[in-house]
């Protein structure tokens, strides 16, 4: 999972190459059969669709989402009702939605690198895999604060710049909704801003190392009269 070396997407980039993410976006819009558009940002969804995963904020949402002139793109199995649901969207949105009902490990790469939002507001989730790798391809999470990604997502502060996504707190469609459209307007109307949040995500690091170094410290704390 690294979008300089990942051989299953269009077009390689890191910090300092954001604008060949443009590539990946276009080629899976077409992919995909969206509406091939730069100025639409493109939601992604990977993972089950299961109710633990907050799909029915997302169902009760997406026409707000549609109306507003994003696309949605979701990859992934589970409940058959979910299935059922975004297939429907599926059909009735045309070339502003697509719902990919299958395991496809290729095609997930390909949507991390071509999103630009990811959406995952869980109902709970003790860690997350998603957003960690989102953040690493500069597709930014929008993510209910619960568990993992709370922890691993640093909300977006408009006056110090500081953040790697966008948060919201309550199981509400509306909330999350308006989350979504905040990313939004972000992307729409301050690119140097949302281009910097890129560069943050993709900039956190979430290896062991760190993990290990962060409980050394909090051990020390604890007993600071042993040595290091």
């Amino acid at each position: 999972w690294n979008p300089a070396t990942d051989k299953l997407i269009e077009s390689t980039y890191d910090e300092d190459s954001l604008d060949r993410k443009a590539q990946d976006k276009a080629a899976l819009q077409r992919e995909l059969g969206l509406a091939e558009d730069p100025t639409r940002p493109l939601i992604v969804m990977i993972g089950r669709l299961t109710n633990q995963k907050g799909l029915g904020l997302v169902r009760y949402a997406m026409n707000h989402l549609m109306e507003r002139g994003t696309q949605v793109a979701i990859l992934g199995t589970g409940d058959k009702d979910q299935e059922a649901a975004f297939k429907y969207f599926d059909w009735t949105y045309g070339d502003q939605m697509v719902a990919r009902i299958a395991f496809d490990n290729a095609l997930s790469h390909r949507m991390y690198a071509g999103g630009d939002i990811l959406l995952m507001p869980s109902e709970f989730e003790p860690c997350g895999l998603s957003q960690m790798i989102a953040m690493r391809y500069g597709t930014l999470p929008v993510v209910r604060e619960t568990g993992g990604l709370q922890d691993s997502v640093v909300a977006y502060n408009k006056y110090t710049g500081e953040g790697t996504g966008f948060r919201f707190t309550n199981m509400n469609a509306d909330e999350m909704a308006n989350c979504v459209l905040d990313a939004c307007e972000v992307f729409w109307t301050d690119k140097d801003a949302w281009i910097k949040l890129q560069r943050q995500a993709m900039e956190t690091d979430f290896s062991w190392s760190r993990a290990a170094g962060t409980y050394m410290d909090m051990y020390h704390s604890l007993h600071p009269e042993i040595g290091r």
